[in-house]
């Protein structure tokens, strides 16, 4: 099994492998063409396209926007992200349709161990610094809004139609049609 492939499966995984590596080396260059050009320039969408494993129709992601791979990360038609969309897609970023996002919200699948003995970085046998890592998966259904500042953290999925408040840190799952705020995000009620 590939580091890529323990990566995607939700095991642990070394980084610093030559193929993860490439694939960060050409997402980085992605991300900095397509925020380097203006939301008119029709070549962010080709851009974006090249980027994501899947982009919808009239996707609208406002620079910058920061992927470790982008190839991992699918987006649904009409969805938008506002300044600083963050997506570390080290395990699948599945978005919805018509999702909407504020200004610097952070998708966040990586997970370290949380033993130190088993975090911290060590040295492989040719000299290279490392550390093991391993990811969840996010998806995000459907019509939700994510507000302005809100973190979304690795095994995550949000319900169909659900608003998350501005500043909330998701860590569990929410159901579909409901307003969650806070941290951790909690159900505060349904949507009527």
């Amino acid at each position: 099994m590939t580091e890529r492939e323990k990566m995607l499966a939700g095991e642990l995984y070394d980084p610093s492998d030559e193929e993860l590596s490439a694939l960060r080396l050409e997402c980085e260059t992605l991300c900095r063409r397509y925020n380097q050009l203006t939301e008119t320039d029709p070549e962010r969408s080709l851009v974006a396209e090249k980027l994501l494993a899947e982009c919808g129709k009239h996707v609208f992601l406002r620079g910058p926007v920061f992927f470790d791979y982008g190839v991992h990360t699918k987006i649904g038609d009409n969805s938008f992200a506002n300044f600083n969309f963050t997506c570390l897609d080290c395990a699948p970023v599945t978005i919805g349709r018509n999702v909407f996002f504020g200004p610097n919200v952070s998708i966040l699948t990586p997970m370290h161990p949380l033993r130190w003995q088993e975090r911290n970085c060590f040295a492989k046998a040719d000299g290279t610094m490392t550390d093991l890592e391993y990811a969840k998966p996010i998806a995000i259904g459907d019509n939700c809004w994510i507000g302005g500042s809100v973190t979304i953290c690795g095994g995550v999925t949000i319900g169909e139609g659900s608003v998350i408040g501005a500043g909330s840190v998701v860590t569990r799952d929410i159901p579909a049609g409901v307003v969650a705020v806070g941290n951790p995000c909690r159900v505060l009620k349904p949507i009527p």
